[in-house]
């Protein structure tokens, strides 16, 4: 069975750091780039950055950049999101998703036709200001 399991959402405070992580089985791994996105309730989600399969290349959405690194253990299978200085309003469901192709990643929340192959079920992150 294919599946994504996100872990280390929590409780921060505004200004803090937190690290995700999301472990993938029953694919092969390094086969996949890997996406982090975002959803707050009643909101579109959003998307934050990804990784390329071999980790070497990220990039990231305007919103994060500069706060946001993703990197990834192909020896785990688990791809990371470590982000610093939180906001209030990343206050969120956090999750994962893999799709073989970078592209379906990056597009998959502007694009309705673009939907990656596997999605976590998400982690609530909330930052209390």
């Amino acid at each position: 069975q294919v599946q994504l399991v996100e872990s280390g959402g929590g409780l921060v405070q505004a200004g803090g750091s937190l690290r995700l992580s999301c472990a993938a089985s029953g694919l092969t791994f390094s086969s996949y780039a890997m996406g982090w996105f975002r959803q707050v309730p009643g909101k579109e989600r959003e998307f934050l950055g990804a990784i390329i399969r071999s980790g070497s290349s990220t990039l990231y959405a305007d919103s994060v950049k500069g706060r946001a690194t993703i990197s990834r253990d192909n020896a785990k299978n688990t791809v990371y999101l470590q982000m610093n200085s939180l906001k209030p309003e990343g206050t969120a469901v956090y999750y994962c998703a893999a799709d073989a192709i970078l592209h379906t990643l990056v597009v998959a929340t502007t694009d309705k036709d673009s939907t990656p192959e596997v999605w976590g079920q998400g982690t609530l992150v909330t930052v209390s200001s």
